[in-house]
């Protein structure tokens, strides 16, 4: 095989076994750069959060910020989200992915979706806010609350920023530049994550948002996205377009499918692997809704028995049980919807 490789002046790296996602290896010094960095950032803001045990303190008025200490998952999701972006760019993925276009297709799929959906459940804004000092805890919530924030956390706009990448990554010159230039495949590392994280941060509101909107829009929005991912890899299984084609003939593999066989693989991986990876999502979105409701019904329940109470206190007061019993009156019998139903008075 050496010689024929010479023969056609391959010089890529040799055919693809599954073994290379965990024995091949790559460096990539952005990535590696930033993980080392967020990851001791994040231990750091969480020791820091720990020590001073400041839930109440935080400030942020989101459910992600309260109570002491830090969930060791957000921790988990974290540092796994940080863990996968070096997977997704050193290992045998990263050894391949201007080799083979299933490859890259794998990891877009990745860096896009996965990876910002761990980041973005380990609420790093959240952590930011409560590890600050007060001075600049109230900067960061103002900057949150500020027009450019609530623009780009309007539904439509954060979710243009996840489904159009795709369609201008693979019918735009941005292919071909990140397969081309080294500098601009790092690039691509970069963008895609911090794409996702655009749509991932305002669709779970885990950490604060400069614009809140029902959880049933992030379902909706959910499954348009799956309609988005099937179109794009049914064009780039049946369209006919050969994404950068003169780019893989050149390269002269010997070895693997044709360039045609491959995007036909790839378009199936961003359209399959695409939905699976959505479905985490999903996941955290109806759990989040859960939690969210379970919130809201112990403000109200905590609002009427401070309500009922008052009254209470008040009858007692006034030393007249008919008071207190009216104090005690349950609520469904003075509303004008209800009360018939009950035997109150019409």
């Amino acid at each position: 095989m050496d010689g024929s490789v010479q023969a056609i002046g391959y010089h890529g790296p040799p055919p693809w076994q599954w073994a290379d996602l965990v024995t091949s290896w790559t460096a990539e010094p952005l990535v590696l750069t930033l993980a080392v960095l967020l990851g001791g950032w994040y231990l750091y803001a969480v020791r820091t959060v720990t020590r001073a045990g400041a839930g109440a303190g935080a400030g942020a008025g989101t459910g992600a910020v309260s109570g002491e200490g830090w969930q060791p998952t957000r921790t988990a999701a974290f540092l796994g989200g940080l863990l996968l972006w070096v997977w997704a760019t050193c290992s045998g993925l990263g050894v391949y992915e201007r080799v083979l276009f299933t490859d890259r297709a794998v990891q877009v799929v990745l860096l896009l979706m996965l990876v910002p959906l761990l980041l973005a459940l380990g609420a790093p804004v959240s952590l930011l806010v409560r590890s600050s000092p007060p001075a600049r805890r109230e900067r960061i919530l103002r900057a949150l609350r500020g027009r450019p924030s609530k623009v780009l956390m309007f539904p439509a706009v954060s979710t243009a920023l996840l489904m159009a990448p795709p369609w201008l990554l693979y019918f735009t010159p941005w292919y071909q530049e990140s397969l081309a230039s080294g500098l601009g495949n790092a690039a691509l590392h970069l963008v895609l994550v911090a794409l996702g994280l655009a749509y991932f941060w305002p669709r779970l509101q885990i950490d604060p948002v400069g614009h809140e909107y029902p959880h049933l829009v992030g379902l909706f929005i959910t499954f348009a996205e799956v309609i988005f991912d099937a179109a794009l890899g049914l064009v780039l299984i049946y369209g006919g377009h050969l994404v950068a084609g003169h780019y893989y003939e050149a390269l002269g593999r010997p070895w693997g499918p044709s360039p045609a066989q491959d995007q036909t693989w790839g378009g199936n991986v961003l359209w399959v692997l695409g939905d699976l990876v959505g479905l985490p999502f999903l996941v955290a979105l109806v759990r989040r809704m859960i939690v969210q409701g379970r919130e809201e019904n112990a403000a109200v329940d905590a609002a009427l028995d401070a309500r009922f109470e008052a009254a209470a206190a008040e009858a007692k007061a006034a030393g007249g049980p008919a008071e207190e019993e009216q104090g005690m009156r349950p609520w469904w019998l003075d509303d004008p919807g209800l009360r018939h139903r009950f035997g109150g008075p019409s």
